[in-house]
């Protein structure tokens, strides 16, 4: 018998079940909606500032009756499509003066960059749904599970958001888009897009993780082909 290619099967391991009205849905029936908010460079703050601020984060926690995880995700800044555009304009850049300056100005960019290794920071705030505030009997489809998600996690998300903006923060939910997004550039971190499935969503049925073709081997050879990094695995939701 011919032996065929064997294809990645990361899928299977990928906690996350599905993405719906902005939940994430797991595989064990638990959900969470995810806030992405700025942050405050607290140390440029004047002392009153810096105290007012304290009281407003004392007073969030202190207003929490549900848990909630803080994520805070670092990479190194991309900034392709900045000097993609550099590149533009000094194409169309008849002075040849201000050609070269830009010409500078752009070797300038890129070896800050390099050379500080810049990274880009984004601040999430997950709020989680328990399997367990189902029920423990029963079997639950899908639609009934998310409908009692949102329900419990609708309100949550609301309070987060105005104590946030208490701390002059700006916080924003991960709509359903952003969050195939998000998880997508985290399970393929060497991924240079993800217009394909942003912009042809197709109810987003596309992997969460890119599939590895590997050469073909015998059938007693094991399949390798897992693609999920450890930081991958430390960022999903609570």
């Amino acid at each position: 018998m011919a032996s065929q290619p064997i294809k990645g099967s990361t899928q299977q391991f990928v906690e996350i079940d599905d993405i719906k009205d902005d939940v994430v849905m797991l595989r064990d029936g638990s959900c969470a909606v995810i806030i992405e908010t700025t942050a405050v460079n607290f140390g440029l703050l004047s002392e009153s500032e810096q105290d007012a601020t304290i009281f407003a984060y004392a007073a969030l926690l202190n207003s929490l009756s549900f848990p909630i995880q803080i994520v805070i995700r670092s990479k190194k800044m991309d900034i392709s499509s900045y000097v993609a555009s550099l590149e533009e304009k000094i194409r169309s850049q008849k002075s040849e003066a201000l050609k070269k300056e830009m010409e500078l100005y752009k070797t300038f960019v890129e070896a800050t960059i390099k050379e500080n290794n810049v990274l880009d920071k984004k601040f999430y705030i997950v709020i989680p749904f328990s399997r367990l505030e189902l029920g423990v009997v029963g079997k639950f489809d899908k639609k009934y599970i998310l409908e009692k998600a949102k329900n419990a996690l609708y309100p949550k998300r609301d309070h987060i958001i105005r104590q946030l903006s208490r701390l002059s923060l700006k916080a924003a939910v991960l709509e359903t888009p952003r969050l195939a997004a998000l998880f997508y550039e985290i399970y393929n971190p060497d991924s240079e897009g993800f217009a394909d499935i942003s912009l042809g969503i197709r109810e987003y049925l596309s992997p969460m993780v890119e599939p590895v073709s590997m050469p073909a081997v015998s059938a007693s050879t094991p399949s390798t082909s897992l693609r999920v990094s450890d930081e991958a695995k430390e960022e999903k939701p609570a």
